[in-house]
Parts: structure tokens; C-alpha cells; sequence
């Protein structure tokens, strides 16, 4: 899971030459260590490998660089969409009309142990190294989250779970920035959080937050537990390239089950395929286009409710656009 959201804005450029205005504007506003780019290949910054370009990409470097880009955005009307890891999210062919920004320089990758038993992290860390950090420091609780494709930030957007536990099960509070470039921290009891959904993060960009283990215990014990975990995923899930579970579980039923008893493991369009493995993944076989991924989505979804009449609703995201226009 990752941090992948729209911050909206309005009026946004269309033209090639309104993104040149744009990116020329805001420019020489960041350091000179801040990845700057116009038509950024995503692909390949995604765990599902379709879809195309971002008109104006950005790697901040710096909290100062971050407000330049958000308050420029604001200014002129360009919707920021927000990257992290790229695991739980489908690029459209036609790419992201607007502002993506990738919190992928090492400077948001912080881990920094605490005197009251407590760990800072940036948002920008990944969950596989929060893990294997929190092992080596004997710091137990969070080795559910090892495996997961994604960065905190994500974890944090989506409320990321696994294994029965879920993100703010170990969370103490959350630094971020709003759509107006101002820094915030919310402690957890004040934040609204649920299944996959963390509201505060909707339109604000997590930054760092302070993590509690549930306990500390020897490090070769947390590495056990954290190596049974990644066993089970590596059992139950398909190693092909995909974007996750691409369905939510509806209340008190399995998406993947209700999947497979329709008989659809194995369906493909073009190189996209039901993964055998687990019926609520979508692989990529090697060539898929994200119209394949797409197509299949909706072949998937008609199926599941004309023989068990219910409505599957995505959790990936559709990036940059609504689900609802396409399904």
C-alpha cells in the first residue's frame, strides 16, 4: 500500500504549452537537489508496470520545497497527486493530467528511536526497512506490515492492514501538510480512521509519524515472526506484478472467494489475467495495458453480480481519475 491521493484543485492546464508554463513558473522556486521533470514515465514506478506519464513530476527534498509545489499548484489551479510506492494503484494509458509527487528522496526515509520507547519515521520510509530497522532494535509490532509493497505514508493514507493488524493500531500521531503548505500534527485519538480510509489524508500529505511498539523483545525473535509472516504472504499471494487485492471484501464476505466461485481464475484480457493463486488479484503477464486491466475489472465485476448479485467496489485506485467514470 502507499500514499496515492488527489488533493483537488480546479482549472487544470490542458495544453502542452500550459504545462510548460507551469513547470518554467515554478521552478526556480526549488533547491537544486528537488527532482523536476515534465512527461516522468510512471510505469515503472508502479508495482502493476502499465500506464503513462505524469505531465509534471516532482521529489521534493525538503518541506520548504513541498510547500513551493503545493502552493504553486493551488495558484494555478493543477491537481496534485500524490505517489508512493506505486503498489495499490492503476496509471491510466493516457497518463496523470496534473502534479505527481514522489516523497522518494532519502530525507522523508527517516528512523529515529525515541527515550519514551517510541519511534519517528518519515513517510517516506518503506515498510520493508520500518521492519527490518524495528527488528534490529528489538522493537515488536510491527512485523505485519513486512511484505506490504508500500512506504508509511501510504500505510498511513489507507490505513494499511495485514495479518489482523492494521496501521493505526501503531500510530501515536501524524505529521502533515495541508493542501496549503501548512505543517500539522494530529495526535491519533483526534483522527478519523476506518478500513482502508484515513480521513485527515484525504486532502493532506502525510510527512512523518510517531510509531509505538507494542512491546521490545530480542531481535532474532521479532525476525522469526516477521519471516512466518512472509512466508504465509508468499503462499497466498501471486508473484506476477499487480496492484494488490484489486477489490474491497464487501461486509462480511471475501471479494477473492465470491471471485473464484464464479469461475473467473484465469480469465485475461490481453496479457491481464485472474491470478490463479489468489482470485482478487490482477497479473500482469508481461505486456498488459492498463485499458486491459481496466476491461477485466469490468468483466470481473458484471460477472460477480449477475451470478451472485452483489457489487464488488474497487480498492485500488484508478490514478488521477474516478472509478466511477470508467466502470
Amino acid at each position: 500500500m502507499t500514499v496515492e491521493q488527489r488533493l483537488p484543485r480546479v482549472d487544470e492546464p490542458k495544453s502542452a504549452e500550459s504545462w510548460a508554463e507551469f513547470f518554467a513558473a515554478v521552478k526556480p522556486g526549488l533547491s537544486a537537489r528537488t527532482k523536476f521533470t515534465r512527461e516522468e514515465p510512471l510505469a515503472t514506478k508502479t508495482t502493476m508496470r502499465v500506464g503513462g506519464a505524469a505531465r509534471v513530476y516532482a521529489e521534493p527534498t525538503s518541506v520548504a520545497d513541498l510547500q513551493v509545489l503545493l502552493r504553486a499548484a493551488r495558484t494555478w489551479g493543477v491537481a496534485v497527486h500524490m505517489l508512493g510506492r506505486g503498489s495499490n494503484l492503476i496509471v491510466p494509458d493516457d497518463g496523470v493530467e496534473g502534479l505527481v509527487v514522489a516523497l522518494a528522496h532519502e530525507a522523508w526515509a527517516g528512523f529515529a528511536p525515541r527515550g519514551d520507547g517510541c519511534v519517528t519515521v518519515g513517510a517516506g520510509l518503506r515498510l520493508k526497512n520500518l521492519c527490518g530497522l524495528a527488528a534490529k532494535a528489538g522493537l515488536v509490532g510491527f512485523e505485519f506490515l513486512e511484505g506490504i509493497p508500500g512506504n508509511v505514508g501510504g500505510a498511513l493514507r489507507m490505513n494499511a492492514g495485514a495479518m489482523g493488524g492494521w496501521m493505526f493500531d501503531v500510530v501515536e500521531d501524524v505529521s502533515l501538510m495541508t493542501i496549503e503548505g501548512d505543517v500539522r500534527t494530529l495526535a491519533k485519538a483526534t483522527m478519523h480512521v476506518g478500513y482502508r480510509h484515513c480521513a485527515e489524508l484525504h486532502d493532506a500529505i502525510a510527512l512523518a509519524a510517531v510509531l509505538r511498539p507494542a512491546t521490545t523483545s530480542d531481535a532474532e525473535a521479532v525476525k522469526r515472526q516477521m519471516d512466518a509472516y512472509s512466508r504465509k504472504r508468499h503462499e497466498s499471494q501471486p508473484r506476477e506484478p499487480s496492484a494488490g487485492c484489486i477489490f474491497k471484501n464487501p461486509p462480511e464476505n471475501s471479494a477473492g472467494r465470491l471471485i473464484d466461485a464464479c469461475g473467473l481464475k484465469g480469465a485475461r484480457v490481453g496479457d491481464a489475467e485472474v491470478s490463479l493463486t489468489h482470485a482478487n488479484f490482477i497479473v500482469n503477464r508481461g505486456s498488459a495495458t492498463a485499458a486491459d486491466v481496466l476491461e477485466l475489472v469490468r468483466q470481473v465485476r458484471a460477472r460477480v453480480q449477475a451470478i451472485k448479485g452483489v457489487d464488488l467496489e474497487p480498492e485500488v485506485l484508478l490514478y488521477g481519475k474516478n472509478w466511477k467514470d470508467v466502470l
